[in-house]
């Protein structure tokens, strides 16, 4: 079963939290969602209170890199970017060659830790003066371990997605048949 650690900062964009979440627990993942801040409960840019497994700081630092890291999106990008937590999470997800996952503007921290050049990604139009080689016009773009997509309207392809590089193609279209029906 793939692991799957999806880290949640307050003004997080919920639908791009909650949308991969949902789908990637129904292929059989094992998602664990951490809050970043102390807190378990995490309040998203739209006022939506979201409860979390637990806490970044409650994980134990010398655990396994789970198979993907999830970075949603929103104005708690800032929080993710800010934290030296997640800066040593995505250098040693990448290292061990685990898929990072990043939506809206979280593409900035994978940015930020210097794993966008040279490659192929996607993210949110506000971000764009950051990320001058962003693909505009893609949904979700894959690109060898990194997966990046560009905001709340794309969440659910991104989660289809992310099914599909963990879990398997037929198991992203057994899901996408069974929500869009």
């Amino acid at each position: 079963m793939p692991t799957v650690l999806a880290i949640l900062p307050e003004g997080v964009e919920e639908l791009e939290a909650v949308a991969p979440i949902d789908v990637l627990r129904r292929a059989g993942c094992s998602v664990t969602v951490a809050a970043l801040g102390p807190a378990r409960r995490v309040v998203g840019r739209n006022q939506i209170a979201l409860e979390a497994d637990t806490t970044l700081a409650e994980l134990p630092a010398d655990a396994a890199p789970f198979d993907c890291l999830l970075l949603p999106g929103g104005p708690g990008v800032q929080h993710l970017r800010a934290s030296p937590a997640v800066h040593a999470l995505v250098a040693r997800h990448h290292a061990a060659g685990k898929l990072l996952a990043a939506i809206c503007a979280a593409p900035t921290v994978l940015h930020d830790a210097g794993l966008l050049a040279g490659r192929r990604y996607t993210a949110h139009p506000s971000v764009a003066h950051e990320l001058p080689a962003i693909l505009g016009d893609e949904r979700v773009v894959r690109d060898g371990q990194l997966l990046t997509s560009r905001g709340a309207g794309t969440a659910l392809d991104f989660g289809l997605a992310l099914v599909s590089a963990l879990v398997s193609p037929e198991k992203s279209g057994e899901i996408a048949a069974s929500i869009r029906a």
